[in-house]
């Protein structure tokens, strides 16, 4: 098969090789006692153990069969799985991968600093998916349609110019990022710490205070009461109908949305939309929630409340409190408090949630007006954080473009890299 011939806009002193001239399809097995290794979009190729331990978690991996395992060497790239979503992955490390990956050995015209940038820009990006069609996430690229393109090739000094560049570049850019990511994440701490003394302590500092009995509450105001859900309502699962994916029970025209764990994760504070509708016999076989009803997710995003706005209806993914009478939104704020869980495990897959356990949770109770008053401050405090969190967030998206961009201007030569003080 011919390389592909796309032109590309490069300055006269560059070249355009087929990739099957600059990197070779290595395949060398039968080391089974060298390092396994992990490869991924975020961290490149790395030892299994330092993947797992930089997630904090363990990774399901194979414990045999390492004999059929690819040999890495350092400075070697890997064609891995969604490749053609996130670019070629670089290797610092000798070690063994996964069989159904593709390792690349480079020939010498090739200066590895540059070609980590360039097998990651959007300028491979585009020309990978060019040669692709009909891939399947989860499906690696194959050799044969990396070895189709033609790559832009610099003099090497060229490269290695290109990469000292980016280098200092993009590190100027990532720590910009991370100082602005550590500012969200202040605002968050804020957010938390605001919510949980909001509904524990009341928006009076002055207020003469007692001890609630309860270790997460600690102490409320002399007039306020601790009680528990159940006392309150009963707490009660939402119901699906089965089988869950029989068209029958679906009708875009219906009147009820049905709410799956992913419209949970997608909203914040209120459910607006959702993906499906049931049907009128589908929504007769769950349980359906009125608009301004809270409910609380135990399964996927556990611990999640929400408050909607739309007729829905919920699966026995979440729970819901029909004979609540205190205020909705007061008591959706102190399940988002960062203190309400402890003692019943980690929030994620470790926190077991279902009726009794919600049921058996003691809130503080003020007085009614009082809750609303609390609401009223937290609505209006919580809001002017989330609006700075967003124009931070705007701000790191805004510099995540501009360094995607710079890498593809780059090394591409769309860039007198001389304007920034480096000679060519």
């Amino acid at each position: 098969m011919n390389p592909v011939d796309i032109s590309l806009p490069i300055p006269i002193s560059w070249e355009e090789y087929p990739a099957k001239r600059l990197f070779s399809d290595k395949c060398v097995k039968d080391h089974p006692d060298e390092t396994p290794l992990a490869s991924s979009q975020l961290f490149g190729v790395i030892p299994q153990e330092l993947f797992e331990k930089t997630l904090d978690k363990q990774v399901m991996v194979a414990t045999k069969g390492f004999e059929n395992f690819k040999l890495v060497e350092k400075d070697d790239f890997v064609i891995s799985l969604r490749s053609f979503q996130g670019g070629i992955e670089y290797s610092k490390y000798r070690g063994i991968i996964s069989p159904a990956y593709t390792v690349l050995s480079k020939s010498s015209k090739v200066f590895s600093g540059f070609f980590i940038y360039y097998l990651k820009s959007d300028e491979f990006l585009q020309r990978i998916n060019a040669v692709i069609t009909g891939i399947r996430e989860g499906k690696t690229i194959k050799y044969e349609n990396f070895a189709l393109l033609r790559l832009p090739l610099p003099p090497l000094e060229t490269q290695k110019q290109i990469a000292g560049f980016l280098d200092k570049e993009t590190s100027r850019i990532d720590a910009l990022i991370s100082r602005k990511q550590r500012q969200i994440e202040l605002l968050q701490e804020k957010r938390q710490a605001i919510i949980t003394q909001s509904v524990t302590k009341g928006l009076n500092p002055d207020v003469k205070m007692k001890d609630s009995g309860v270790e997460w509450i600690g102490e409320i105001p002399e007039h306020w009461g601790v009680d528990k859900i159940r006392h309150l309502t009963l707490v009660k699962r939402g119901a699906s109908p089965r089988p869950i994916d029989d068209p029958k029970y679906f009708d875009e025209e219906g009147k009820y949305s049905w709410v799956r764990i992913a419209d949970v994760t997608a909203s914040s504070k209120y459910l607006e939309t959702t993906t499906q509708r049931l049907s009128k016999l589908g929504s007769s076989l769950s349980v359906k929630l009125v608009p301004g009803k809270l409910f609380l997710s135990i399964a996927g995003s556990v611990g999640k409340p929400i408050l909607t706005k739309i007729d829905c209806c919920i699966h026995d993914g979440f729970v819901y409190f029909p004979y609540f009478k205190e205020n909705n939104e007061f008591l959706y704020y102190i399940f988002r408090s960062s203190e309400l869980f402890s003692g019943l495990g980690k929030m994620g897959t470790q926190l077991n949630l279902n009726t009794d356990t919600v049921g058996d949770i003691k809130i503080p109770l003020p007085p009614r007006n009082e809750q609303e008053q609390i609401v009223k401050s937290l609505i209006s405090k919580i809001g002017t954080i989330d609006s700075i969190g967003q124009k931070i967030d705007t701000s790191i998206n805004l510099l995540k473009e501009y360094r995607s961009s710079l890498i593809t201007h780059a090394v591409s030569g769309q860039i007198d890299i001389t304007q920034y003080g480096v000679s060519t």
